[in-house]
């Protein structure tokens, strides 16, 4: 009985920490005073929370803020440089590795272009080793505390093996129980005890969105990734489906055209095969479409785009108008499936894909939405971009060890398997992430 109090005790502290540190997170500088109310917590628990965030270094102040008829209060904040993340986008094109401090400041990228190796998961894992090691090194001459972990934003479903290692069922690309995180942590020169979070790429963008982009303050959303292949991530109730964390949501691979279109998957009639920047090509090419010699998929959508919406008076490429019109119906058509089974209030097309074509096709995608969604739960829903830009994913890898870190109220790993030690401001992480759709 006693160790069961013990225990009961400590998932207290845990989560009392835990709920400062993300109010003080998500809500930007607060004082003392305000925390209170803000959590729920009693005051002498708001000044021992605190007094153990900032001993371990996790709270600084920002400032101070006057009060009514006393002394100013002190603001506080979670310390961005309190803390290390590293992102991991394995991209349909490329490898992209971000170091960023805990206010979600990059402090260094690089990428590995894939070119004929494709997905060769030996190709994969070398390119994560040195892209870790490359920002690893850069980020070390700015002043950041411990690496919290490394998250790894893959295509595919990915599930728990029996020692509860993440393995990837990548069907598209040739994988098929592959032991991802097993392999980084023999590849990767970290030390041993470094955490890895492997999880599906539109899950990792649909967290970011969540967090810091269009998603913020939404209960039930759904996050759409279109890049060479398509998918989604659902939130229901403030939860993130999908991935490691829960069942996979490969809405890339619902059906939309019985005996249609061979998908990547082997399928027929997926969407993916309609509405991935790979398939869009593919059909304007079919239809008589010519892409730019040589040219890469983001570079044939640039020019499909062009044909369809000329710039310099020309007459628009009636083929190109044609396959663009089709792809906003299929996509419409899809989003309507998730809102006939989810009922989100927001959904959000993302990935770099779905951002170059989404301001010509968005209002189309709208209308067919809505001509294929029941109108009861379309009636609810918006349609909307991506705010974090095309490589946001490596913004939402690196939210997999922060959450993770919020969740055990800031204390890394290691040391939760001892003993325990004990105005208009705004968050960190909107100055930094502000500008970054534009880029």
């Amino acid at each position: 009985m006693a160790e069961r109090s013990s225990r009961t005790v400590r998932d207290l502290r845990v989560g009392n920490r835990a709920a400062v540190l993300q109010r003080l997170y998500f809500g930007g500088p607060m004082s003392r005073q305000a925390l209170g109310p803000a959590t729920g917590l009693s005051s002498g628990s708001v000044s021992n929370v605190v007094a153990e965030l900032t001993a371990d270094g996790l709270l600084e102040e920002a400032g101070s803020v006057e009060s009514d008829g006393g002394r100013p209060r002190t603001l506080l904040r979670v310390a961005p440089s309190s803390g290390r993340l590293i992102g991991v986008d394995v991209g349909e094109t490329r490898v992209r590795v971000e170091a960023f401090d805990l206010g979600m400041k990059e402090l260094a990228r690089t990428e590995r272009p894939l070119t004929d190796s494709g997905y060769d998961v030996a190709t994969i894992v070398r390119h994560i080793r040195e892209g870790v090691a490359e920002v690893g090194a850069e980020a070390s001459d700015a002043p950041h505390g411990s690496l919290l972990g490394v998250g790894v934003g893959v295509p595919g479903i990915v599930d728990r093996d029996d020692s509860g290692g993440t393995v990837v069922h990548g069907q598209t690309i040739g994988w098929d129980a592959v032991p991802l995180e097993d392999m980084l942590r023999e590849a990767v020169e970290l030390p041993a005890d470094t955490a890895y979070f492997v999880d599906n790429g539109a899950r990792a963008l649909g967290q970011a969105e969540m967090w810091f982009g269009g998603g913020r303050g939404a209960r039930d959303a759904a996050i759409v990734l279109i890049g060479s292949g398509v998918g989604a991530c659902v939130v229901t109730g403030g939860v993130i489906h999908g991935g490691a964390r829960g069942a996979p949501a490969e809405w890339g691979h619902l059906t939309v055209s019985i005996r249609g279109r061979r998908c990547r998957c082997g399928a027929r009639g997926c969407l993916e095969a309609y509405a991935g920047a790979e398939a869009v090509l593919a059909r304007w090419q079919e239809a008589g479409g010519r892409l730019p010699e040589d040219a890469d998929e983001e570079t044939g959508v640039s020019a499909l785009l062009a044909a369809a919406h000329p710039q310099d008076g020309t007459t628009p490429d009636p083929v190109a108008v044609t396959v663009l019109d089709e792809t906003a119906e299929y996509l419409g058509a899809g989003i309507s499936d998730l809102v006939n089974l989810f009922g989100p209030e927001r959904v959000l097309v993302g990935g770099w894909a779905g951002l170059l074509l989404g301001p010509h096709l968005l209002p189309a995608v709208r209308a067919y939405a809505d001509a294929y969604a029941l109108r009861h739960p379309a009636a609810r829903a918006t349609v909307d971009l991506g705010q974090l830009g095309p490589d946001a994913v490596t913004v939402g890898a690196a939210t997999l060890p922060l959450a993770d870190f919020f969740a055990r109220g800031g204390r890394r790993r290691t040391a939760l398997a001892g003993t325990e030690s004990s105005t208009a401001a705004v968050p960190d992480w909107q100055a930094v992430l502000e500008g970054r759709g534009a880029r």
